[in-house]
Formats: C-alpha cells, sequence, structure tokens
C-alpha cells in the first residue's frame, strides 16, 4: 500500500501508540491478519476470534518484522490501539484507497460472484495492472484488506462484495467507494437470513445506490430484480445479459462439444465469438458480465473476446476439472453451494457427460448441504435431488445428514428407485464408495457449501493423480 508513517495511520485510525519509540517508522509491507503472512515492514491487525485471538501473536508478528501492530488493547510491543479494529481496518482502506485514486469496481449478487470476479480481473490484467479479492475474501474484513494491497500503480481495483443482511453491502461499498457496481443476480443464497429475494434484492442494491453521478450501474438485464435496481442510482445504467435490450449481450449460445459455452459477443462498438475454457452455461452470463465492465473501461470487443476465450478459474475448487491417468474427470466445485449453482453445477456435468457420447462413462453427483437456506431448505434439496434425475445423472451420491437425505428422497420421489442414488453418512464413506465403483470414462462432480468441507472428497480422489490435467486454468 501507500507508504505511511505510524503517527499518520494512528491519526487515520482514530488510536492511540503504545510502545512506539519512533512514530516516523513507515508501514511498507502488506497489512495481514495471519501473523504468519507477516513481512518486513506490514501492519499486523489483531482480531479476537472465537477459537484464536490475534493479539496473543503480537509478539511474534513484531519479531517477523512487523512495524507495529492494529490492536483493540495494548500487546507489549508497538502498538496502535483502537476501540474497534475492524472499523479501523476499513477507515485505513477508505482513506489508502482515496489517496490513489485508482478505479474501483464493486460487484455483488447470489450466484457467480467470485466466478465473475475473477472473469473481471484477467480482462483488465491486459489494460493495466489490476488488484482483485482473492477468492471469497469478501466481508468487512476480507475487502479492506484486499483494498490495502493496492500500489500506486494499480489502475482497477476489483472488490467482490459479499452480504448477509440489510447494510452490509453500503457498508462495504463506502469503504472503497466504487465508480463501477455490478450486480449478477438475485437468488436463494443466504434466503434464510433475509427472508426473501425480494428482501436480498434491496440489500444487493445498495450497491449501485451510492454510485457516483459519473459512475456506471452494470445490471443484469435477465433477472427483473436486478434490472429494477435502475432507478435506485444515479449513475448511468449499462445492462447485460441474453434479452435484446442489453447494451452488452451474448448470442447464438451454445455449448461445445465437451461441455464449453460458445456465444457470439455484441457490444456498442462491434460484435465477436467467445469460446470459453471454462465448464458449464452458467458462465456466459459470468462472461458477459465481465465484457460489460471491460466495455465500460475502454477495451475493445476483440480485446474482450479473446480475453475471456483464454480466461481460467484463479479461485480454487470452483468447477475445477481434473482428468486422471486412468481417465476419470474430478469436478471439484466444493466451495460453496446454493440451488442456483447447484443446479447450474448439475447441467455441466449432465453436458460433460452427453459430450462423451453413448461409449463415455458414467456421471456422478457427490452433493451435500446447500446452507442457510432457513423454511425453503427442505423444498431446495428436495428440487436438486429430482433435476439430477431429470438430468439423466447416473449416480447421485447424497452425503450428510437430514439435508443429504431430502437431495435423496427427491431423488427418488422423481423416480429413482433403484441404484441411481445413495445416501451415506460423511465424506470418507463417500470415497470409499467411489473408489470401489469407479471406472474410466466417468465424470464425478463434487459440490456443497462450505461448511460440509466436501472438498475433501475431490481432493481424496485425485490423490496419486498428480499426473491429470487441469482443465479450464
Amino acid at each position: 500500500m501507500i507508504t505511511l508513517s505510524l503517527a499518520e495511520i494512528a491519526e487515520i485510525v482514530g488510536g492511540q501508540s503504545y510502545d512506539i519509540p519512533d512514530p516516523a517508522v513507515t508501514v511498507t509491507g502488506p497489512v495481514v491478519i495471519d501473523s504468519r503472512e507477516v513481512a518486513p515492514g506490514s501492519l499486523f491487525a489483531a482480531f479476537a476470534g472465537e477459537r484464536v485471538d490475534g493479539h496473543d501473536y503480537a509478539q511474534r508478528a513484531v519479531e517477523a518484522g512487523a512495524a507495529a501492530v492494529l490492536a483493540a488493547r495494548p500487546v507489549g510491543v508497538p502498538a496502535i490501539v483502537v476501540d474497534d479494529v475492524v472499523g479501523a481496518l476499513g477507515a485505513l482502506a477508505r482513506a489508502v484507497v482515496e489517496r490513489l485514486g485508482t478505479t474501483v469496481v464493486g460487484l455483488t449478487g447470489s450466484a457467480g460472484k467470485t466466478s465473475t470476479k475473477d472473469l473481471i480481473a484477467q480482462l483488465l490484467q491486459r489494460k493495466g495492472p489490476t488488484v482483485w479479492t482473492p477468492g471469497s475474501l469478501n466481508n468487512e474484513i476480507g475487502l479492506p484488506v484486499t483494498a490495502l494491497t493496492a500500489t500506486a500503480e494499480t489502475e482497477h481495483l476489483v472488490l467482490e462484495m459479499g452480504a448477509r443482511g440489510v447494510g452490509h453491502i453500503h457498508y462495504l461499498a463506502n469503504l472503497t467507494p466504487p465508480r463501477i457496481g455490478l450486480v449478477l443476480n438475485v437468488g436463494s443464497a443466504h434466503l434464510g437470513e433475509f427472508g426473501s429475494r425480494e428482501a436480498i434484492a434491496q440489500a444487493k442494491g445498495e450497491l449501485v445506490e451510492v454510485l457516483p453521478e459519473d459512475g456506471c450501474a452494470v445490471l443484469n438485464a435477465d433477472d427483473p430484480l436486478v434490472r429494477a435496481m435502475a432507478s435506485r442510482t444515479q449513475a448511468r445504467v449499462l445492462l447485460f445479459g441474453e434479452a435484446p435490450e442489453a447494451d452488452v449481450r451474448g448470442e447464438k449460445v451454445r455449448m461445445t462439444a465437451d461441455g464449453r459455452p460458445a456465444f457470439e459477443l455484441h457490444t456498442p462498438t462491434g460484435c465477436s465469438d467467445v469460446t470459453m475454457r471454462l465448464y458449464g452455461e452458467h458462465h456466459v452470463s459470468n462472461a458477459l458480465a465481465a465484457a460489460a465492465v471491460a466495455h465500460e473501461l475502454g477495451m475493445s470487443v476483440t480485446e474482450i473476446a479473446e480475453a475471456l476465450s483464454e480466461a481460467g478459474t484463479l479461485s480454487r475448487w470452483r468447477m475445477e476439472v481434473t482428468e486422471r491417468p486412468d481417465g476419470v474427470t474430478v469436478v471439484n466445485d466444493a466451495y460453496n453451494a446454493n440451488p442456483e449453482s447447484m443446479r447450474a453445477a448439475l447441467r455441466a456435468l449432465a453436458a460433460m457427460g452427453q459430450a462423451r457420447g453413448a461409449d463415455g462413462g458414467r456421471t456422478w453427483a457427490v452433493l451435500g448441504q446447500m446452507a442457510e437456506l432457513g423454511d425453503a431448505s427442505l423444498a431446495e434439496h428436495d428440487a436438486v435431488g429430482r433435476l439430477a434425475v431429470r438430468l439423466n445423472v447416473s449416480k447421485l451420491v447424497a452425503v450428510g445428514g437430514r439435508e443429504a437425505s431430502w437431495l435423496q428422497l427427491g431423488a427418488y420421489n422423481e423416480g429413482s428407485w433403484g441404484e441411481e442414488s445413495v445416501h451415506v453418512s460423511d465424506a470418507q464413506a463417500a470415497v470409499d464408495l467411489l473408489r470401489s465403483e469407479l471406472r474410466p470414462g466417468d465424470v464425478v462432480l463434487v459440490k456443497a457449501s462450505r461448511s460440509v468441507g466436501l472438498e475433501k472428497v475431490a481432493l481424496a480422489l485425485l490423490e496419486n493423480s498428480t499426473e491429470g490435467e487441469v482443465a479450464g486454468r
């Protein structure tokens, strides 16, 4: 980040200096929240978590080279002490981003945020130095930590913004005010916390409400709740999607023989063909959203199409497709799940199976709980089980407790009465089953909410298979 003295940081965050011999000492390294990531000149932000208190690692951080600690209490080493470390971190991020003057792109949505953010980053990198949210660090801690990695050379700062309640997006967007605000969709993720899709739309739309008059709201023309957000912003509106009136539009959408999306990309400056490396038709909407942002920032349609055709995944466990030496393909999409992303992943699995034709292997859907769905949980898990049958997925393996039983119940009620579906207790049971039954040519999708930890299944299936080729990366 911009070099700041400890005295300047203390003033920005409204903190008190303790055990700092020289306030003119500067922070020249990254701001980190894990003492193991400290580099010379870092600022270590100490948080008291449920299981670990960062203050206990303050001494270790300074010994590793941290210039000081941002803390809630004196810790016996150079520290700037504040009442609220989260709030102080946010204040520091805002001050640094304002001084940098970089173009901030903020994005939110119920599904596809991380994949779209990764696409935007790969497009904008071609235009100039770009910093983006790593993984899904999209909350009140992860966002400012990401913003504070920007430097004077950074031209674009791409920040993913998550929400678990009304007001969260507003808070994040005010930490690092965006000039471009992208809303992808309004779905069922966190429905249990919000109560309704309308409430989710209210929260997601907070992003476009903070945009400046000379900013740009990039909205999904195919989602009525997102499209309606145009009335909530003073910024210019740019629509993306497959709708005829979308400014950045996808036409002639199709799937390649191996299950990758292809389409004609139309922008106000022309059109060009795109064939993606990523798997699944759901990436078309993500790609169009990224293309709209790139168009707004001055990239030509040819440049955008070329970048989209070459883009892969930057974040782990999101439709990571790996073919083992024995011909079994493992699709690790286990980072997270909601009804929309689960349906998209199942359709991608079905397309990959169809691409192999009658002589290909079987398709396996290893699925676990979709969390935070509230009263809609039973119906949504039942619907996913039914969809697996309708898509002719060969084998459904439902992993876990009650919600997994609902997945299998949906499959059973849709007509999966034989051995097409099975309910197992945990990840190890799923691994044991798969290891005994998989054969060359099979395709295995692994997906569940992050809390389930179902990535263990995919990783176990890939053990001793390092010669496999990771596709779409």
